[in-house]
């Protein structure tokens, strides 16, 4: 089985955490007539285009390492990291200027992380981040006619992943950096 009912359940949650975690943060652009009956508390319009910015970020790159891993022959699974959620909601709810999130992570057995092998796996949810950011900097700049929305949510995806791509390509552990990095050092001193 690819995938379980448990780790569908997570991703759902994970989608719904980051989407109210970035909320407030990332808003739908608003017209005139939207701006003077703006009403107080909740705003959907707002949720739903943090989801649509910032989930797929996260969940495709974990479901990169994910399926990478399978691809391997490993065993791989999505697990929803608590404490990271915890932390990102606790600074939400302090109205803290930036955010630290570490939502969920794919727990992999059957091999190091820090071989040939396990370096694939690592760079798989940075390369997603990559192919991501790509595309929208791709259609932002050939695409003619994106409404305000459009062309707020593609540059809202583009930095994003910048900041996804590089924070996770640092090489400290447990950043899949590290294991890109000592991995890539493991195969290249084999040879010398």
């Amino acid at each position: 089985m690819i995938t379980s009912l448990q780790e569908i359940f997570y991703l759902l949650i994970l989608t719904g955490a980051i989407g109210f975690i970035f909320t407030g943060f990332i808003k739908k652009p608003r017209d005139g007539y939207e701006l003077i009956y703006k009403r107080n508390g909740f705003d959907w319009e707002d949720f739903k285009f943090a989801v649509l910015v910032t989930a797929p970020a996260v969940v495709l790159h974990e479901l990169a390492h994910k399926f990478a891993a399978i691809a391997f022959g490993l065993t791989a699974t999505f697990k929803i990291f608590w404490g990271g959620l915890g932390l990102a909601f606790f600074l939400k709810l302090i109205h803290s200027p930036f955010l630290i999130i570490a939502p969920g992570y794919v727990e992999i057995s059957g091999t190091s992380l820090y071989t040939s092998t396990g370096a694939i796996i690592a760079f798989a949810g940075p390369a997603i981040n990559l192919i991501l950011l790509i595309t929208a900097h791709s259609i932002l700049t050939r695409a003619k006619h994106l409404t305000k929305t459009q062309a707020v949510a593609l540059y809202l995806t583009k930095q994003i992943n910048i900041l996804l791509f590089i924070f996770n390509m640092l090489p400290i552990p447990p950043l899949d950096g590290s294991k890109v990095f000592f991995g890539l050092y493991r195969t290249i001193s084999a040879f010398f």
